[in-house]
Order: C-alpha cells, then structure tokens, then sequence
C-alpha cells in the first residue's frame, strides 16, 4: 500500500521537478538567439539613420556587426550582443573573432541570413532576417523532439516561425515581394539559397 501511495506521489513530483530543471538550466539552450531582440535592434538603428537599416559593403555579416558594434543588442565587445543576429547551435565566434580583428565576415559562415538594401519605407511583411537552417523547434521553442522550424524576422520588427515543409512556397513568395520592391530577381533570390 505505501508502495503504490509513494509511487503515485512521487512519479508525478519527479516529472514537474525534471520540467523545472530544463526551464531553469535551459538544457535544450532555448531563447539563447532572439530573433525579436534583433528586429527591436533593426527599428532602433533605422530610426537613429534616417530609416535606413544597416549596411556595409563587405556583406550582410559585417552589416549585422554594426547592431552589435553601435550597442543596439546590449553590449558592444560581443560576450552577448552576439546571440540575437545568430541562428541556433551558433555560438557567435565568427562574429567576435571579426570584431577583435576587423575582418570580413563571410557570408556563408553566418546562421542567420540578413537581407540589406531595405528600408522602414518597404513593404512590412518583407522578411529581413531569417534562419538559414531549420532547426527542432526553433530558437524559441528549441526542443529535440520538435518540428523543423525556421525563425523569421520581418521588415516591422514581428516575428514567425515557418515550418520547414512551408519553407519553400515561403521563400517564393519573399523573392517575388523583394522583386516588387526593386531587387534584381538574381538578387533577391541569391538571398534564400546561400549555402
């Protein structure tokens, strides 16, 4: 009888205490890379720079740097302005090795693909940061067990997450709004095929 009470008490106690060890020590590494933080970062740029979102010739990657380097994601030596322009499982070091080196970021070394050329005066439903890679359960929800999903950030700073099997007629139609708004097709579609 005690057997049967203990076991009834404690196989439930166990499960909400092993729920609030991965809440509290984030095992699966959830909300390390907000993409929510990074489009409050693009509309506070913009409006410091006359509507216009960060751009830089040597890419989109040195682009994102300047959020990190202008303080608009916290910090600016990288120790945690780093995680909101990067996509999950990355830990950033691309992006602080370039800001002690003053080097190039490649874009294919970046997780998250960062659209340049835009403006607060284009379309809003415009995609201006997205994951490059699907991930199981995204950044917000990140989970092994998840769904393959893809953070996006629009041109209004909103968010989403696209399922994976969505992705493509996703990615057709952002080609076409870029397309709409000036972009050479090669362009805009160069943008969502970045390795």
């Amino acid at each position: 009888m005690w057997v049967l009470w203990g076991s009834v008490i404690s196989i439930p106690l166990l499960f909400v205490l092993a729920f609030a060890c991965v809440l509290f020590f984030n095992l699966f590494h959830a909300h390390e890379h907000c993409i929510k933080q990074t489009g409050a970062a693009f509309r506070s740029y913009a409006t410091e720079h006359d509507g216009k979102f960060p751009a830089d010739t040597n890419g989109f990657g040195n682009a994102l740097l300047l959020l990190v380097k202008g303080g608009y994601l916290g910090d600016t030596n990288g120790h945690y302005g780093v995680g909101p322009i990067t996509g999950p499982g990355d830990d950033g070091e691309v992006f602080r090795e370039a800001l002690r080196t003053g080097l190039r970021i490649p874009e294919e070394k970046c997780s998250r693909v960062y659209i340049q050329g835009l403006s607060k005066a284009n379309n809003p439903r415009l995609v201006i940061l997205f994951d490059k890679r699907p991930t199981p359960g995204s950044d917000h929800f990140h989970r092994p067990w998840g769904p393959l999903l893809r953070e996006v950030c629009f041109l209004d700073g909103s968010m989403q997450c696209i399922q994976e099997s969505s992705w493509p007629a996703f990615a057709s139609n952002q080609v076409e709004l870029l397309v709409q708004e000036g972009f050479e097709r090669a362009q805009a579609t160069h943008y969502f095929h970045i390795p």
